[in-house]
């Protein structure tokens, strides 16, 4: 292609959408706004072919501002609103873990199962446990700290160091999920210590104290490492396995938006989660009855997202943007 001769034929059209798309919305006449939405068209084919037959990058780059700010003012973002939040929460954040669920499940499977060996291994061979803490440090563990650890702060404090910790984890997964080993390094890393002070505790005859304490607060909050674990290599196999009809970039855009929803979303479940293991796992009350305060919030959100999930996927909802928001593809062919 002839880039030069390209420019020339075009370049006053750019030129007029350049100059349309900067006046503010209520000064165009009804015939400019026509003229803007017919230019911002065609702008964005002019993109793909230059993309695809000359990739010259001071070109493209123009061409892309021009076209994101003639879209920009085409479509102008609705901004916040009430109906876009109860959306979010009804539609966008579950409708993802929805999708991704066979993501997640292999996520808590492999984990779960790496957790359950090493604890198995570690409560039958106290010389494993020896190779990585002391003996103080061992009986220390077993007899206070482990227990003493959720009453070391106040609450309050104790609530924020747990959401802000657990949501940094959960977001290092989701957003390193995109090369997957990091992700698998961190699922492996979380997995261990499990293992290593769940085996010590049972090796010691201190089983119920592990399970009993740990699962009160656990069930939610490890739900939810899951979920960012299993969307986040979700997003890396985007790029390995696009699909027919998907180019990796395209893929990769699709679903790392959507991952984005599930990374906000998150925020709220983890919250609960650092209050139910700041205000109740340390409560000095019998297990079992701080259990059924678990186990209801984690079921209560496993009805949510199945639920909500369920029906925005039945009517092909997902949680990507708005198909308006999404990226201009023209054929070039």
């Amino acid at each position: 292609m002839d880039l030069d001769a390209f420019v020339s034929e075009h370049g006053g059209e750019w030129n007029r959408l350049q100059v349309l798309s900067g006046k503010r919305r209520r000064k165009l006449t009804a015939a400019e706004i026509d003229e803007l939405v017919v230019l911002y068209r065609r702008t964005a084919t002019h993109l793909s072919v230059v993309r695809s037959r000359s990739a010259d990058p001071t070109l493209v780059a123009w061409l892309s501002r021009l076209v994101l700010q003639a879209r920009s003012a085409v479509t102008p973002s609705s901004g916040f609103s009430i109906a876009a939040v109860g959306r979010f929460f009804s539609v966008s954040f579950p409708a993802e873990i929805y999708r991704a669920g066979g993501w997640c499940l292999g996520a808590a499977a492999g984990f779960l199962a790496l957790s359950g060996i090493l604890i198995a291994l570690v409560a039958g061979d106290e010389q494993i446990a020896l190779t990585f803490m002391g003996q103080e440090e061992i009986d220390q563990l077993v007899s206070n700290d482990f227990e003493a650890y959720y009453s070391t702060y106040a609450p309050q404090n104790f609530a924020a160091l747990v959401w802000t910790n657990n949501a940094f984890v959960s977001a290092i997964c989701l957003a390193s999920g995109v090369l997957i080993l990091p992700t698998l390094y961190l699922l492996w890393a979380n997995a261990f210590n499990v293992g290593l002070i769940g085996g010590i505790m049972v090796g010691n005859g201190r089983s119920d104290v592990f399970f009993g304490l740990i699962a009160i607060h656990g069930l939610l909050e490890l739900t939810c490492v899951f979920i960012a674990a299993g969307v986040g290599l979700r997003v890396g196999w985007s790029w390995i396995a696009p699909g027919p009809l998907r180019t990796r970039t395209q893929a990769l855009a699709q679903t790392g938006r959507s991952g984005m929803v599930v990374a906000l979303g998150l925020a709220v479940p983890l919250f609960v989660s650092g209050l139910v293991e700041a205000f109740v796992t340390p409560l000095p009350i019998p297990i079992p009855f701080k259990l059924v305060v678990g186990v209801l919030v984690w079921l209560a959100f496993l009805t949510y997202i199945i639920w909500f999930g369920a029906m925005a996927a039945s009517v092909g909802q997902t949680g990507d943007v708005e198909i308006h928001e999404r990226e201009a593809l023209a054929p070039t062919v």
